[in-house]
């Protein structure tokens, strides 16, 4: 069965674009904490605070964006969403001229929020797109464009920022990224997209919505593994500059290509768990990704000093964690709209938001790693994003055995 049917082929395309774009964003913005740390002297909790501004507003602005689609239309939440990236971005250069980390976190935010809706647009969206069966794998074929985003996001970083750290190198950096995405949202709004299946939704009975999401082991399961599986993956890639600089006694730059490098890791280990869902079901994957994620995970808190051992395993967390956001999203909606599970059509929509809303875990978690970083080591730092794969690995493990009661 085709994951992408000849009719959506075109939208799929122009919506799958818009994964590369909050995935540029997203890992330019974990090379900032190495930038900040350098050019004010902060503390790992102090540039962590980073992750706090730009996860915060992923959290704050999904349920609006989701109420706003809702209401509109996807292409009005991609207009907004692009809308406030560019803003985000653009306002890197006065927050230079002046030389306020406060200004930069608030363009920080506003930039995430951009981010926020147009997650929240695409994600479902693309769900949306065919066969629900085909459902999962098809929004991570969408999500493998995310990571080739990420790559370029590393290489703008490492060559026009942490070459030259200065304030100015950053801040140019992202107001030519701003006027691209106001390029790009010219584009949007000349360009006829499909409405989606949202035409005969109400925006009233919110109240029961929630009910339902709530009363659904597997979403409200999906939404706590989300948050845990976020602050993992932005805590391990948070700090792999800095363990990498301390291990192998390299620059920011230097350290900047072996981030590159999990990166690349985990864009192309994506694509190989898309093809092996066509043989195996991504609950099996799920369980399989997340115990040698976490066994990885473990390798680095004791082998502190290794040098390249610890750099090998470093890299594999990132190879082997590389299908955990989209198949914890496909898992955790599933059924969130089918009449077995009390659901109703227009749930996964508020339901989308909800796991875009656990994006806060990379907030959350992130800081409290920087504060173990601070406080005992950077290695020992790295017991948040194993106690986080363990919680996604009994998530897994409860989804792959309540589909085998389902079978029976």
């Amino acid at each position: 069965m085709k994951a992408v049917e000849k009719q959506y082929l075109k939208p799929f395309v122009l919506v799958t674009t818009l994964f590369l774009l909050w995935g540029l964003a997203n890992n330019m913005t974990d090379t900032l904490l190495s930038a900040f740390k350098k050019i004010m002297s902060m503390s790992d909790t102090q540039t962590s605070l980073i992750q706090f501004a730009f996860y915060g507003a992923y959290f704050c602005l999904a349920l609006p964006a989701a109420l706003f689609i809702r209401k509109h239309s996807y292409k009005s939440g991609v207009v907004l969403g692009l809308s406030l990236y560019a803003l985000g971005a653009v306002l890197f250069m006065p927050a230079a001229k002046a030389a306020s980390y406060g200004f930069y976190l608030i363009a920080i935010y506003i930039m995430a929020g951009g981010c926020s809706v147009l997650e929240t647009t695409a994600n479902p969206y693309i769900l949306s797109m065919g066969d629900p069966k085909t459902a999962t794998r098809r929004l991570n074929i969408a999500q493998a464009f995310n990571p080739i985003g990420s790559i370029l996001g590393i290489l703008m970083s490492k060559f026009f920022i942490l070459s030259d750290i200065s304030l100015y190198s950053i801040s140019g950096t992202y107001l030519t990224l701003g006027l691209v995405l106001i390029g790009i949202l010219v584009v949007m709004l000349v360009i006829k997209m499909p409405s989606g299946k949202h035409s005969e939704e109400s925006t009233t009975g919110l109240k029961a919505v929630f009910g339902r999401l709530w009363a659904n082991k597997r979403y409200r399961g999906g939404v706590l593994a989300q948050f845990f599986y976020v602050g993992a993956q932005i805590g391990v890639w948070s700090f792999t500059i800095r363990i990498v600089m301390q291990e192998l006694s390299l620059t920011e730059a230097s350290a900047s290509t072996v981030y590159l490098v999990s990166i690349i890791g985990f864009c192309l280990s994506r694509f190989v768990y898309t093809w092996m869902m066509k043989y195996f079901a991504p609950q099996r994957l799920l369980v399989f990704g997340a115990t040698l994620s976490l066994l990885s995970t473990a390798a680095v808190i004791g082998l502190a000093g290794s040098g390249w051992v610890l750099v090998c395993f470093l890299v594999s967390i990132s190879i082997f964690m590389s299908l955990m956001f989209p198949t914890i999203y496909g898992l955790a909606l599933e059924n969130v709209e089918t009449a077995e599970c009390g659901g109703r059509q227009g749930d996964a929509k508020i339901g989308a938001s909800g796991l875009i809303m656990a994006i806060l875990g990379g907030a959350l978690l992130t800081p409290l790693q920087g504060f173990l970083s601070d406080t005992f080591s950077i290695y020992i730092s790295f017991s948040v994003p194993l106690v986080c794969f363990a919680v996604v690995l009994g998530y897994a493990i409860y989804i792959n055995k309540s589909q085998k009661r389902d079978n029976v």
